[in-house]
C-alpha cells in the first residue's frame, strides 16, 4: 500500500519506518532537520528488544508535492491538526482513507455517530470548524495509539514499549479498506485489532490521560509519584468517576475498573507523562484534547465535572504561562 505519514515524529516515525521496511511505499511529511535526516538515511527505529530497523521512503515538507496516497496516517498532535487540515486534500484521491491518531476526544467524535448528538461539533477539538470543513468524514478511520516511543534525534526513533494500534470505522462496520490497513500493519509487525466501537476504546485510553497527564504536568511528578501520593491518587479517581458518568450518558461503558486502570499506570513506574515532558520542553500542551473536551461533553450531557473543571483551569493557565514565557519548566536538583 501507499502510505503518507503526516507528522514524522515518534509515532509517525515508528509506523512509517516499519511499514517501509516491510515493503510498503511510504512518504514522510516532515520538516527541518528531521526531513533532511529521513531524506539522507531513512527512518531508523530501535525496537524494544534492541533490534534496529531502517525504513526508506520519500520525504517532503509539501503535501502538494507528495500527491495522492492510499492511506494517510495523521500522527500530529490534536492541536496541530487545524493548521494543516486544508492541505490534506493534496494527499487524497477519491479512495484515500485518513487514519486519525490523536489523543483525546477527536473532532469527528459525533460524525457518523447516530443518535441524538449525530453530527454535533466538538469545539474543543475543532474551535472554528476548519477541520470538519476540510476533511470528509467518509474518509476517516479512528485509531487508538498504545505504544510509547521517543524521537531521539532527527530521523531516529526509539520504542519504549508496545505495538498495538486499535482501528475502527466511525460507524462500527468492518470494511475492506480497514481490513487492508490492518493487514499492512500486521505485516509490518504491529498489532492492529479492528473493533466495532472505536469511541469506547478512545475513552479507555483518555480515562487515564485526562487525569494523570495534567496532574503530572502541574506537580512534576512521575506516574508512580502521583499515584503513590494519596491526595493526587484520589484526585485521579474523582476525575475518572466524572468522566465515566459523561461517557455513560453517551453510550460508552468501560471494560475495566478505575482501580485496575490506575494500578496498570502505577506499574509503569517512574515514567514522565507526555504532558510533563512537553512542560519541560516548553511545547504546547494537549489541554483541550485531553481535558477541555471532556468538560465540554460534560456540559453537553448535563453532567457536573467539578474536579475536571478545576484541573482544566489550572492546566490551561500553566499552558498560557509557558507560551508567554517562551521556554520550558522543570524541577532540578541543586
Amino acid at each position: 500500500m501507499k502510505f503518507a505519514v503526516v507528522g514524522a515524529g515518534a509515532i509517525g516515525g515508528y509506523l512509517g519506518g516499519l511499514l517501509a521496511a516491510a515493503g510498503d511505499q511510504v512518504t514522510f511529511i516532515a520538516r527541518g532537520p528531521n526531513l533532511e535526516a529521513i531524506r539522507r538515511s531513512g527512518m531508523k527505529v530501535t525496537l524494544e528488544d534492541g533490534r534496529e530497523v531502517t525504513g526508506k521512503g520519500k520525504a517532503t515538507a509539501s503535501m502538494a508535492e507528495a500527491g495522492p496516497h492510499d492511506v494517510v496516517l495523521l500522527t500530529v498532535k490534536a492541536h496541530q491538526v487545524t493548521p494543516i487540515a486544508s492541505d490534506l486534500k493534496h494527499l487524497c484521491n477519491d479512495q484515500t482513507s485518513i487514519v486519525t491518531m490523536q489523543n483525546g476526544i477527536p473532532w469527528w467524535y459525533f460524525q457518523r455517530h447516530g443518535g441524538e448528538h449525530d453530527g454535533k461539533p466538538v469545539t474543543s477539538a475543532d474551535p472554528d470548524g476548519a477541520i470538519s470543513r476540510a476533511v470528509d468524514p467518509a474518509r476517516l478511520i479512528g485509531s487508538v495509539v498504545y505504544p510509547a516511543a521517543n524521537l531521539e534525534a532527527p530521523g531516529v526513533v526509539r520504542v519504549v514499549e508496545g505495538r498495538r494500534f486499535t482501528l475502527g470505522e466511525l460507524d462500527g462496520t468492518t470494511t475492506p479498506r480497514i481490513e487492508a490497513i490492518a493487514a499492512a500493519f500486521a505485516m509490518a509487525g504491529f498489532k492492529a485489532p479492528i473493533i466495532d466501537n472505536i469511541r469506547s476504546e478512545i475513552w479507555l485510553k483518555l480515562w487515564g490521560n485526562l487525569s494523570m497527564n495534567p496532574i503530572s504536568a502541574l506537580t512534576h511528578a512521575t506516574l508512580a509519584g502521583l499515584l503513590r501520593f494519596p491526595p493526587t491518587r484520589q484526585l485521579c479517581v474523582e476525575m475518572m468517576r466524572e468522566a465515566e458518568v459523561v461517557a455513560g450518558k453517551l453510550g460508552v461503558t468501560f471494560r475495566t475498573s478505575i482501580e485496575r486502570r490506575i494500578a496498570g499506570a502505577e506499574q509503569v513506574g517512574e515514567h514522565k507523562t507526555s504532558m510533563l515532558q512537553d512542560v519541560e520542553a516548553g511545547k504546547q500542551l494537549e489541554v483541550e484534547a485531553l481535558i477541555g473536551s471532556v468538560a465540554e461533553l460534560g456540559r453537553l450531557t448535563g453532567t457536573p465535572t467539578p474536579h475536571i473543571d478545576a484541573v482544566y483551569a489550572c492546566t490551561s493557565l500553566l499552558a498560557r504561562r509557558l507560551a508567554e514565557g517562551g521556554g520550558g519548566l522543570a524541577i532540578t536538583r541543586r
